[in-house]
């Protein structure tokens, strides 16, 4: 459990430093935006002299309380540590241009600004800022993360436009923007559902912690053909975002139980439980 822990930290740190890499490599240099808290952060540093660094470490604070609140401590932790090392990679990494052409920079810059995020949400975090907000818009609603981020980000793009007087980098940054979006879906999957079978003798148990959570559970009853053993089995619906921490939910509660799980081709009706 210890090294897995050490690797989540370590996937975040790596996606840390994509995301600077494709902000001072890429977007800050041609004065393109990477939409959110990210893109507001840039923003004021092009117009006045505030480090971009810090300026993105304070917008974000606000918005990891918030997630603090709404995502449980285990999700935001990461994030913090992803903000952090984020922060740091962008006071150390040199702004540079590696790319003259506008269109290329808004282009490579999404990619790494998307795997970085997008590896971030795959290790159980974020990297903050609009990621969060994006995270707690899709508890209550079906929606993918990255076209959730795409649609909060469009305010950030007419900022932009109207501030700079220049909508050609606006639309460069829009550009930027989707293809961050479609990276971070890419990775990260996490509208995609599965359906988790779980036989257990610990059904009273297992099932105080799953109703923790938002997503309905059904309870059937089983006989094992071969003992003729009654058991229960608890039938749910989730997303791959939510399922590592259904399996630690399992493991914690029920080691020997035997789990299926499922890719889900549709759900019809409530999948969040009210």
């Amino acid at each position: 459990m210890k090294l897995n822990n050490a690797w989540k930290y370590l996937v975040v740190i790596l996606g840390a430093a994509f995301i600077a890499c494709g902000f001072n490599l890429f977007l800050v240099p041609h004065h393109l935006l990477s939409g959110g808290v990210s893109g507001l952060s840039m923003l004021v540093n092009y117009f006045t002299p505030m480090d971009l660094s810090i300026l993105y470490f304070v917008f974000n604070v606000p918005i990891l309380i918030a997630g603090w609140f709404q995502l449980g401590k285990r999700f935001i932790v990461l994030s913090i540590f992803s903000v952090v090392a984020t922060t740091w990679f962008i006071a150390i990494i040199p702004v540079g241009t590696l790319a003259i052409d506008t269109l290329l920079a808004s282009v490579f810059g999404g990619v790494l600004v998307g795997i970085g995020a997008g590896i971030s949400f795959r290790a159980g975090g974020s990297s903050g800022g609009f990621d969060i907000l994006g995270s707690i818009v899709t508890r209550y609603r079906d929606f993918p993360v990255g076209s959730v981020l795409v649609a909060m980000n469009g305010l950030v793009i007419l900022a932009a436009g109207y501030l700079q007087n220049d909508w050609n980098l606006a639309l460069a940054s829009m550009i930027s923007i989707f293809v961050t979006g479609k990276v971070v879906d890419f990775i990260h999957v996490s509208h995609f559902k599965v359906t988790v079978y779980i036989i257990t003798n610990e059904t009273e148990a297992m099932l105080a912690r799953l109703l923790e959570h938002p997503r309905g559970v059904t309870k059937i009853k089983t006989e094992g053909a071969f003992s003729n053993e009654s058991k229960d089995m608890l039938m749910t619906v989730t997303t791959r975002y939510e399922l590592q921490e259904l399996k630690r939910i399992i493991k914690q509660t029920d080691p020997k139980a035997f789990v299926n799980i499922v890719e889900t081709v549709g759900v019809m009706g409530s999948f969040r439980r009210s």
